[in-house]
């Protein structure tokens, strides 16, 4: 079995549980971009299929991190590492590039969204929110209904007090009133609109 062979080789991977079958280990980021090329070399993990970034709540000992889903189109099976940040404070990753090129958007979204920095990728820039947004929409600490936050330079209007404004949605827009287990359309306007215009 691959997994044995795997820890035979890569002796620093811890094997993690897994519900769902797929081989998954732990592994230090100090030795992430080595695990990597030798699952791309030595396994045939030819593609890095997603990067998904972690946050374990603001009281975890290790709160970020990223999960690497790899996959062998020759064997037609996954493996998942997972790297968690030593500094919660300062969560920083290697950038994994150099191994799998396609881990750039992976990355600069996970720096975004979740505000982990991966040292040495090639153009590490935000890539949904404007670069002096202050927040990272991922993190489990950000509100639902967001913060304020001032627009940027580029925003387009004479008028300079606007800012982006939090915006409740009473548990998401397709969160039911608790009285009631039916889908709350009032919640999503525009999927009703839609549904009547056909």
């Amino acid at each position: 079995m691959d997994s044995e062979k795997i820890i035979s080789e890569l002796s620093f991977l811890k094997q993690r549980k897994s519900v769902d079958g797929i081989s998954a280990f732990d592994c230090s980021p100090a030795q992430l971009l080595h695990a990597l090329e030798v699952l791309r070399d030595n396994y045939e993990y030819q593609s890095l299929n997603d990067i998904a970034s972690l946050d374990m709540g603001e009281t975890a000992e290790q709160r970020f991190g990223a999960t690497y889903h790899l996959y062998s189109h020759t064997k037609k099976k996954y493996v998942r590492i997972v790297s968690m940040c030593e500094d919660s404070s300062k969560p920083v990753l290697p950038s994994v590039c150099s191994v799998y090129a396609g881990a750039d958007w992976h990355e600069r979204e996970a720096f975004d969204m979740m505000g982990i920095v991966f040292e040495n990728h090639p153009a590490l820039r935000r890539i949904m929110m404007w670069n002096d947004y202050p927040y990272h929409p991922l993190r489990k600490d950000f509100p639902l209904a967001g913060k304020d936050a001032p627009l940027p330079e580029t925003f387009d209007s004479e008028d300079a007090s606007l800012k982006v404004c939090a915006a409740p949605e009473e548990g998401g827009p397709f969160h039911s009133p608790s009285q009631s287990s039916e889908f709350a359309s009032q919640h999503e306007p525009r999927s009703v609109e839609s549904f009547e215009n056909q």
